[in-house]
């Protein structure tokens, strides 16, 4: 984890890159996450969901009592966007495509935060046939979030860093990729990606560059220490870099984030229940909508996951006591 100090500088770091990097977004007039339903999709980042419960617990000191989202996240680890899956994957990759409908009918949202792109290009070199798999699903997913009546947020996938991989990444010439064999240069394949994406041109879709602010952040970092790491294993951020998706979305959305670090947001008994707020909900919402992931996944309820909900939001709003 990195240091309280480390991390402001990093915060610092980003607002100077801000308005690089979200002046043309053409966010719609009065956008607002506040007490709107917003359904959060995608792979294994998300579906750790640190930056989740740190965009609700930043989005709630910003808001009057009452007034956070119902945010209700279900990314799904190993999923991807293109509905591509590398030899050699322990069971074929799922596509938020198969489950897409009915996670929008069951949630019937106002928002869709969606953030793809990490397992889109298996960890190959770059390819046309890879890049048009993901163009593809992109179109898709904009035209279904689209029809539900729904905004969509789209998030361009977080940096690979080779750095941490130095035993495991492999040239173009070798003979098989995959996550456990990741081409050196992919995050290549993701800045295409992300490019895609913010190629985007629609009034219901706003694109937030993750991709290029965290690699503008690391680099910069690495300047002072080389081995300045935001991801320890190359894919997953660690605790400042969820944090620092979680304000870039909020700078994307046109909010301020407050200036708290990890120890302050810690230390906050209403964090506690925020987590577990969004603990709960991923957990029941997830089977509840039904999922693949080498076998199919299908619960039959979540009404006793949101009778706990209900009450961990009236700790919240009695100020996180208990």
């Amino acid at each position: 984890m990195n240091s309280p100090r480390s991390l402001r500088n990093l915060v610092v770091v980003l607002c100077a890159l801000a308005f690089l990097l979200f002046d043309s977004v053409g966010l719609p007039a009065g956008t607002t996450l506040a007490g709107r339903r917003v359904l959060v999709l995608g792979d294994s980042i998300t579906q750790d969901g640190r930056y989740v419960s740190f965009l609700e617990y930043l989005l709630a000191s910003r808001q009057p009592r009452g007034g956070r989202p119902d945010l209700i996240s279900v990314g799904l680890s190993a999923e991807t966007l293109s509905g591509l899956s590398e030899k050699g994957h322990p069971f074929p990759r799922p596509c938020v495509l198969e489950r897409l409908d009915r996670a929008l009918k069951a949630t019937s949202p106002e928002i869709v935060v969606a953030c793809y792109g990490m397992n889109d290009g298996i960890y190959h070199p770059p390819s046309a046939d890879r890049e048009a798999a993901f163009a593809d699903g992109l179109s898709q997913l904009i035209t279904q979030v689209r029809a539900a009546g729904a905004q969509l947020i789209l998030l361009t996938p977080p940096p690979f860093d080779a750095r941490p991989l130095r035993a495991k990444t492999v040239p173009a010439t070798a003979d098989a990729f995959g996550y456990d064999k990741p081409f050196v240069g992919y995050d290549e394949v993701l800045a295409g990606f992300a490019r895609t994406e913010l190629a985007v041109k629609d009034p219901g879709v706003v694109v937030i560059d993750l991709h290029g602010t965290l690699n503008a952040v690391l680099a910069r970092e690495r300047e002072r220490d080389p081995d300045f790491v935001l991801s320890p294993d190359g894919v997953h951020p660690n605790d400042g870099g969820h944090l620092l998706i979680a304000r870039m979305i909020l700078l994307g959305m046109g909010y301020t984030p407050p200036d708290l670090t990890l120890s302050q947001i810690s230390a906050d008994p209403r964090f506690a229940l925020v987590r577990e707020r969004r603990r709960l909900r991923s957990e029941a919402w997830l089977p509840f909508i039904g999922y693949q992931r080498g076998e199919k996944f299908k619960s039959a309820s979540v009404d006793a996951a949101e009778q706990v909900v209900r009450h961990l939001e009236k700790e919240l709003d009695a100020g996180g006591t208990r």
